[in-house]
């Protein structure tokens, strides 16, 4: 990986080579600051997507209620840089190594992970 976080073309193929894409061409994506380890959110990428992430280092997704490619930032600025792209053991999944700029949440919230089972509840563990 490159300081832009980009990659060669032959890792480019290596990579889709590599994974196992549903059958709606989908592979989850978990997106982590590289530099916390915070899991920020858990978004899906099509080949499309992987490719455009890995040659130009900013992370692209793949929007199911809007069918079309997303990229992270478009509109809210909130733009997520590709330090690492991961795959795992069956290649079903990708873990993204990020830098984060602003919240990744579409809500608002640093982290889409902002709450947690305690007790009885679901509570706020993040502000």
């Amino acid at each position: 990986m490159s300081e832009s976080g980009t990659v060669a073309p032959e890792a480019v193929a290596a990579v889709l080579a590599a994974l196992s894409f549903d059958r709606d061409g989908l592979v989850a994506a978990v997106a982590q600051q590289h530099d916390t380890g915070e899991v920020l959110m858990l978004a899906w990428m099509n080949r499309a997507a992987v490719q455009e992430t890995l040659e130009t280092g900013r992370v692209c997704y793949w929007s199911r209620s809007r069918r079309s490619l997303w990229r992270k930032g478009e509109t809210s600025g909130h733009v997520q840089r590709l330090v690492e792209l991961r795959v795992d053991c069956d290649g079903d999944a990708v873990l993204l190594r990020v830098a984060q700029t602003g919240p990744a949440c579409h809500t608002g919230e640093h982290s889409c992970f902002f709450r947690a089972a305690r007790g009885k509840e679901l509570v706020r563990i993040a502000t």
